[in-house]
């Protein structure tokens, strides 16, 4: 099964992250991996929902202190 492409608005609509928020993560190098269809300053930006998902579970911190697997 192929993975689902999400745009930085579906990513918003799905999980709460705000695109201009995602965009400053590209910059600063920090948040979910991302794909960059076309080349530029304005490229078209898609997300996998698998590296949403795993960037999620790498964020999650466990009760006590501890990051999560």
């Amino acid at each position: 099964m192929a993975d689902t492409l999400l745009t930085p608005r579906d990513v918003q609509t799905e999980y709460g992250f705000k695109p201009a928020t995602l965009a400053q993560w590209r910059w600063m190098g920090t948040g979910p991996d991302y794909i960059k269809i076309s080349p530029g300053k304005g490229g078209r930006i898609k997300y996998k929902r698998s590296a949403i998902e795993a960037w999620l579970t790498a964020q999650t911190v466990q009760v006590g202190g501890g990051r999560a697997a």
